[in-house]
C-alpha cells in the first residue's frame, strides 16, 4: 500500500510541474505579435529617436506607456557586441555599464548569425531558454517528485526575480542558470570546468563571480595554490574585457558603479523600515504589501543562512552567504522594491535557500521556513 501511495503522490507532483511548465509557456506565447516576433518581452518604448541606427529598421514591438525597461539597452548593445558604434551608445543610459554586462548581448549576436532581426528574437527568449534549463538544474536539488521538491521547485521558477527577469529580458535569470551549473560542476568534482563557467558568467554581470564561492575549500597549501589559480580564471574574462573597453570610453569606464554599493544594511533597513511604516499606514493589501512580500523574504534568507552555518562546507550555502553579504551593501535604487531590481540580484540567494531547505531535516521547520521565505512568490503572480 505504501509503495502505491508514494507511486500515486510522485505521478502526481510530476504532472503538477510539467502543468506549471506548459502555464509558463502559454504565458510567454502571449507576448508573440505578428510581424514582430516576442520583441514584447525586451520592452523598447516608443519613437525612433532613442534607437541605434541599426534597430530602425528592424520590426519591433513598442510600448507607449509601463513596459519599457532595461532589457531594451543590451539588446541594442547586441546589433553592436563590440561597442564601436558611438551611435549606439547615445541609445542608452551609461554605455560603459550596459557594455561591461556584454555576456548575453554577445550570445544573441552568434545565435541570431549577426542578422538585427533574429538577434533582437534570441535576446528576447533567452531568458525562456534560460527558464527551461533552470528546470532541469533545479530538479537535482529540489525533484518535484514529492510535495516538498515540488513547492521548493517551483518556489524558485516562479520567483519573483525569475519571472521579472524573463518578463522584461534582462540578465539574471540566464546568469542564475550559469550560476547553478557551476555548483553542479563543483558537485561532481570539476572545480576546473566550474572555474571556467564562473569566469565566463562574470561577462554577463560583474556580481556573478561570487559564484567563485562554490569552489570547494582548500585542505593544504597545494589546494590553496590551486584555487588561486581558479580566481585568476575566473576574473580574466571580465579583466581582458574591461581593459578592451577602457580603450573605447577611457575615463567613463567605471559610469554607474559607484551608484551600486552602500554601508553595510544602511538601505536595505530603510527600505525596510520605510515600506513597514506604509503596511501600518495603508493596509496589508496595498501597494505597500507588495513590497513587504518582495523585502520580508529576503530577510528571511539571510536569516535561515546566518542560522545555518554549520553548513559552511556546502557549495550552496557559501553562494548563498555571499549574496547575504552582498545584500547588505545594496545601494538605495537596487533596494527600492518599486525597481523590481532586488529580487533578481538576489536570485542565488533564493536558490540557495530553497535548496538548504529542502535538506533540512526537521520536517516540522520546512512548511513554515518555505512560506516566510517564498512571499515573493505574491508580487510574482502578476509579472507576466
Amino acid at each position: 500500500m505504501s509503495a502505491s501511495r508514494d507511486t500515486i503522490v510522485r505521478t502526481a507532483c510530476l504532472a503538477i510541474a510539467g502543468v506549471l511548465a506548459v502555464g509558463f509557456l502559454v504565458l510567454i506565447g502571449r507576448y508573440y505579435h505578428p510581424g514582430t516576433g516576442f520583441t514584447a518581452l525586451i520592452g523598447f518604448p516608443a519613437g525612433h529617436d532613442y534607437e541605434a541606427p541599426a534597430m530602425r529598421d528592424v520590426p519591433h514591438f513598442d510600448y507607449t506607456g509601463a513596459g519599457v525597461y532595461d532589457g531594451q539597452y543590451y539588446a541594442q548593445r547586441a546589433l553592436d557586441p563590440l561597442a564601436r558604434d558611438p551611435r549606439t551608445d547615445r541609445a542608452m543610459d551609461l554605455a560603459p555599464f550596459r557594455a561591461r554586462r556584454i555576456l548575453f548581448s554577445w550570445t544573441a549576436y552568434l545565435l541570431g548569425f549577426g542578422r538585427p532581426a533574429w538577434i533582437l528574437e534570441v535576446y528576447a527568449l533567452q531568458n525562456v531558454v534560460a527558464w527551461i534549463v533552470l528546470a532541469v538544474l533545479l530538479a537535482r536539488w529540489m525533484p518535484p517528485t514529492t510535495p516538498r521538491g515540488l513547492a521548493a521547485w517551483a518556489a524558485c521558477l516562479f520567483s519573483h526575480g525569475v519571472l521579472w527577469s524573463t518578463r522584461f529580458a534582462l540578465l539574471d535569470a540566464p546568469s542564475l542558470a550559469l550560476t547553478a551549473y557551476a555548483v553542479r560542476l563543483v558537485e561532481q568534482g570539476d572545480d576546473f570546468a566550474s572555474a571556467l563557467v564562473v569566469g565566463v558568467n562574470g561577462l554577463g554581470r560583474e556580481t556573478n563571480l561570487l559564484g567563485a564561492l562554490a569552489q570547494p575549500l582548500p585542505r593544504s597549501w597545494g589546494g590553496w595554490l590551486r584555487l588561486a589559480g581558479f580566481a585568476v580564471l575566473m576574473a580574466l574574462p571580465l579583466l581582458l574585457w574591461e581593459d578592451y573597453l577602457r580603450s573605447i570610453y577611457r575615463s567613463n569606464i567605471f559610469a554607474g558603479v559607484d551608484a551600486q554599493t552602500s554601508l553595510p544594511g544602511v538601505e536595505f533597513g530603510r527600505a525596510l523600515g520605510e515600506t513597514i511604516a506604509h503596511v501600518r499606514t495603508d493596509g496589508l493589501f496595498s501597494g505597500a504589501g507588495t513590497n513587504l512580500c518582495i523585502l520580508a523574504p529576503l530577510l528571511v534568507q539571510a536569516v535561515f543562512l546566518i542560522v545555518s552555518a554549520r553548513r559552511w562546507n556546502e557549495s550552496w550555502w557559501r553562494v548563498g552567504i555571499g549574496y547575504v553579504l552582498l545584500l547588505l551593501v545594496l545601494d538605495r535604487v537596487l533596494v527600492t522594491p518599486s525597481t523590481g531590481a532586488i529580487t533578481r540580484v538576489m536570485l542565488p540567494l533564493t536558490v540557495s535557500f530553497n535548496v538548504l531547505l529542502m535538506r533540512e531535516r526537521r520536517r516540522a521547520h520546512f512548511w513554515p521556513w518555505l512560506a516566510a521565505g517564498n512571499l515573493h512568490l505574491i508580487p510574482g503572480w502578476w509579472v507576466l
